[in-house]
Parts: structure tokens; sequence; C-alpha cells
């Protein structure tokens, strides 16, 4: 099995329990798939760099995944189809990180200033 980092980047104008349930579906798509979500984060509503199918803003949530390689075309499919995901990157990784992304400690950083 390999690892992987998922970063799926869902539309501006679905609500934080819609992002959070299409994120419980992706999970249950990568378990059919015989993986393993092994950590989620959600990074919020950020700005985009430049508008992507008419959005400014979109939802950004990170999945630490453990899933056979040749899984990962099939899951990048399904995510291509759902139209909520406006873009999405696969990466794979030698070992999956323990402490929290860059992104969740800018954030908790944020909340303590």
């Amino acid at each position: 099995m390999a690892y992987y980092e998922s970063v799926l980047v869902f539309r501006q104008d679905l609500t934080e329990p819609q992002v959070k349930e299409k994120a419980a579906k992706f999970t249950e798509i990568i378990k059919e798939l015989g993986g393993d979500v092994k950590s989620t984060e959600f990074w919020g509503l950020k700005n985009l760099a430049y508008i992507i199918r008419k959005n400014r803003k979109a939802h950004y949530v990170m999945l630490n995944i453990e899933l056979p390689g040749e899984q990962i075309a099939e899951l990048e499919r399904r995510s291509r189809i759902d139209e909520d995901v406006i873009r999405f990157l696969n990466v794979r990784v030698e070992e999956l990180s323990k402490t929290p992304s860059i992104m969740m400690k800018k954030n908790t950083e944020e909340e303590v200033a």
C-alpha cells in the first residue's frame, strides 16, 4: 500500500456541514477501494489565486490516506465526476505526517494571537 496526501477543493457555495459530508463521502470511497483514511484536516474557506469555474473562494480538505497504487486512478476519476470538487491533488509520500500540516499550524497560531 502506498501513502498519499490528497487535497480536495470544493465550491464556495457549499456550507461547512456539506463540506464535511463530502469529505465523509470520499472517505467511504477510499474504504471501498481498499484503502484507509489516516487523518482528515479541514482547512476552511480560502481565497483562490484566480477564478475557477466562477469561484473566487473554495473550501479545502486534506486527507492523509493509505491506498493501493492502482486504485488512485479510480479515486481521481471519481473526484473529476463530482460536480462540487473544482480541483484535487494527490501526492504520493514516503510516510504520513503525524503532526498537523502547516495550514493547520497557521490557523492555530492565528487563533492564539
